[in-house]
């Protein structure tokens, strides 16, 4: 067993401790950490941001704990309430193959070769590309279920080209998503995406694996989650070889005829197939050997009347009015435009429309505002085109477009629609997630001056709790990014402005910071232009620099910091900004210099006047820089203080009656009676607050507080 006060273990629970900070229970772990080597140091010590500076602090530490016997007992138990061992993980599994499938057997040759190769330290990678609609990505899946056996350690799959706000996955969020396929929670993801990558290579090092990369950008992108592991087998699939990636290619072009038309039985049975013989010739030649086109050409051969093309529908339906033009050489497009001819008006409607954005998944209410009918209607149709191949399914019920598909729609819309149709068909959509923003995000932090005020006729009843506010805000992020971003496109800064700053409940508390970034980039920018020096662009730089704290960019945090007071200070309003650069400086254990920053933004406060601009928010305000305070003395070991600042907040809250921040100075005493090595007082504050933030579906604060009440257990045993 590992001696916790060695170098090896103190510098593994550093490392585990900074992976760890995407989670309430990590961020108090690392605070705690550096007041305890503030302690052990008798001087400020800058946390470390690099792992040369992790040794260098575990060198401290480890020459502290060998000469102090009572800091060795402090450090071990500190030590033990962090989780440094290897994680549980657990058998993860590809998404479910096609029902038919036609075998391609030279490509499967192909991968049963490079899964076969005997290890030689290269990494095992294969390149599957095609065209968009020549199903590389069932072959990539079909193959990984039939050669399951060779992978008893699981199979692990991500949509590089699907990572949410209509765009594609970064590397640090396709990471996030494979560590979470292998069963790392939440907390135990590390928030940089260099310390992502060091932890998935370790945990796949000696596991046999498959590994599906969907949907491919470039060889830039992959090339961060590619291992060298000898067991561990990657399939990048994508549309075109990448010059830069050294990877056994596998071509995937066209069925045969002979293929086609097994597929076509497949799916149709052989007596369609004997009735449609007179025009299958003329079917196959249409859908140019793609398994998609196959696919949704199916249904026609069970249906009467000609087949070799789709009927026209009626001139009004599609005659051009100008915009881009169609092109028949995709396949997909070509198979899109046939199921489109088919519809029926209201149908085709709702497909030209929903088609003008890349809107990541989608509902009946989204599409009822856009298309200007009601819910129920525009389910009904979303399921028609579902059925038509026009849409796609997601796992949470909702609905979206294969890439090639949406161009189709698009094209579709302004043939038939016009730029002016499609203008405002765009600023229907946005006005919709817009007020769905604002409404859920009064809802789930009503208390808040940062958050924009609901639409006057908004329900009172639109969601049941706070915590029903959050959920639907988060299930609605990346549409709503995507909204921030057609917003800007389309010169709506207001909209670009009130649609970020709906966001900061979930930044506060629901995490999220990945998919939340391009979007306040794209508010800050937008602020800068057009109310430049205004509270609301000291806000905007606030909320990112928040953000990029949570994701330990320290130095572009630091920078949005200074640019939100530089904008405050314009305003005439910088207790808030100061009060951000604090909570920087917190992370970063210049525990003085937080403090400092936590006095300076009351003594802002302390010269607003009844009558100034803010007044009404000022006791709050008050309450939450007590709180503060509270956090920046137990780091520097004076826990009498500390104690004295964070009851008082917790007295101000309760008189308010606001619950969440409430429970944070629960929380926040409860670490200060621990540090104090009190956890009978301690336990009964945890309790309360899990009560609290349970309601409010703040599940990293729960999962926090129930680290700490297992805290308490483990002290009350010693």
């Amino acid at each position: 067993m590992l001696d916790p006060i060695s170098m090896a273990a103190i510098t593994a629970v550093l490392g585990a401790v900074g992976s760890g900070m995407a989670s309430e229970a990590g961020k108090w772990a690392w605070e705690t950490a550096g007041g305890l080597v503030r302690r052990m140091a008798g001087r400020e010590v800058v946390a470390p941001a690099r792992p040369e500076d992790r040794e260098a602090v575990a060198r401290i530490i480890h020459d502290s704990v060998h000469g102090d016997p009572e800091l060795a007992r402090t450090w071990s138990s500190f030590a033990r309430s962090v989780q440094t061992t290897g994680v549980t993980v657990g058998r993860p599994r590809l998404p479910a193959s096609v029902r038919f499938f036609t075998d391609r057997d030279a490509s499967m040759k192909l991968l049963d070769r490079e899964a076969g190769r005997k290890p030689d330290g290269r990494p095992r990678v294969a390149l599957l590309y095609g065209g968009d609609s020549m199903g590389t990505s069932a072959l990539a899946v079909h193959w990984g279920w039939r050669a399951e056996s060779l992978f008893p350690d699981g199979q692990l799959y991500v949509d590089l080209g699907r990572g949410g706000a209509g765009s594609a996955h970064t590397a640090g969020s396709a990471l996030r998503e494979l560590l979470r396929q292998l069963g790392l929670h939440h907390g135990q993801i590390p928030a940089s995406e260099a310390e992502r990558i060091d932890t998935f290579r370790r945990i796949v090092a000696d596991r046999k694996l498959l590994l599906v990369l969907d949907h491919a950008r470039s060889a830039a992108q992959i090339a961060p989650l590619l291992t060298s592991a000898p067991s561990v087998l990657t399939l990048v699939v994508a549309r075109r070889p990448f010059p830069g990636l050294d990877a056994f290619p596998v071509p995937v072009g066209p069925l045969s005829d002979r293929d086609a038309v097994r597929l076509l039985t497949k799916i149709v049975g052989k007596e369609a197939m004997r009735s449609a013989r007179a025009t299958l010739p003329a079917v196959l030649e249409r859908c140019g050997g793609s398994p998609y086109a196959l696919r949704a050409a199916a249904p026609r051969l069970l249906a009467p009347g000609p087949l070799a093309a789709a009927p026209p529908l009626p001139l009004s339906h599609h005659e051009p009015t100008g915009g881009p033009t169609m092109h028949d050489s995709d396949p997909m497009r070509t198979a899109a435009e046939d199921a489109y001819r088919l519809l029926q008006p209201d149908a085709a409607r709702l497909y030209r429309l929903m088609g003008l954005r890349p809107w990541p998944a989608f509902d009946a209410e989204a599409a009822a505002q856009v298309s200007g009918i009601d819910v129920d209607a525009a389910g009904e149709l979303l399921g028609v085109l579902a059925d038509a191949l026009l849409l796609e399914h997601t796992d949470n019920g909702r609905y979206r477009y294969r890439p090639s598909v949406r161009a189709h729609a698009e094209e579709a819309a302004y043939r038939q629609e016009g730029i002016g149709g499609c203008s405002a068909a765009t600023t229907r959509a946005v006005d919709h997630y817009l007020r769905l923003s604002v409404t859920a995000a009064r809802a789930a932090l009503p208390e808040s001056w940062r958050v924009p005020d609901a639409p006057a006729d908004s329900p009172a009843d639109a969601h049941a709790g706070r915590g029903d506010a959050v959920a639907r805000l988060a299930v609605e992020l990346p549409n709503l990014v995507e909204a921030v971003s057609t917003a800007e496109e389309f010169g709506k800064p207001d909209t670009v402005l009130t649609l970020c700053r709906a966001l900061w409940p979930l930044q506060l508390k629901a995490g999220h910071h990945e998919a939340l970034l391009p979007a306040l980039r794209i508010g800050t920018a937008v602020a800068d232009d057009q109310v430049p020096g205004s509270r609301a662009s000291g806000a905007l730089h606030a909320q990112l620099a928040h953000t990029l704290g949570e994701l330990q960019l320290w130095e572009e945090a630091g920078a949005q910091a200074a640019a939100a007071a530089r904008d405050e200070r314009e305003a005439g309003h910088t207790a808030s900004a100061i009060e951000f650069l604090g909570l920087l400086r917190l992370r970063q254990w210049r525990f003085q210099d937080a403090y400092d920053c936590f006095e300076e933004a009351a003594a802002v406060l302390g010269g607003i006047g009844p009558d100034d601009e803010g007044a009404a928010d000022v006791p709050r305000a008050r309450a939450l820089l007590e709180r503060h305070r509270g956090r920046a003395l137990r780091g520097l070991g004076r826990f009498d203080e500390a104690q004295a600042h964070v009851e008082r907040a917790l007295a101000a809250f309760r008189a308010e009656g606001e619950a969440y921040n409430t429970a944070r100075a629960l929380t926040d005493l409860s670490e200060v009676l621990l540090a104090r090595e009190e956890p009978g007082a301690a336990l009964p504050l945890i309790d309360e607050a899990i009560r609290i933030l349970s309601e409010e579906n703040a599940d990293q604060h729960v999962e926090h507080l129930r680290r700490l009440r297992e805290r308490c257990s483990d002290l009350r045993e010693e």
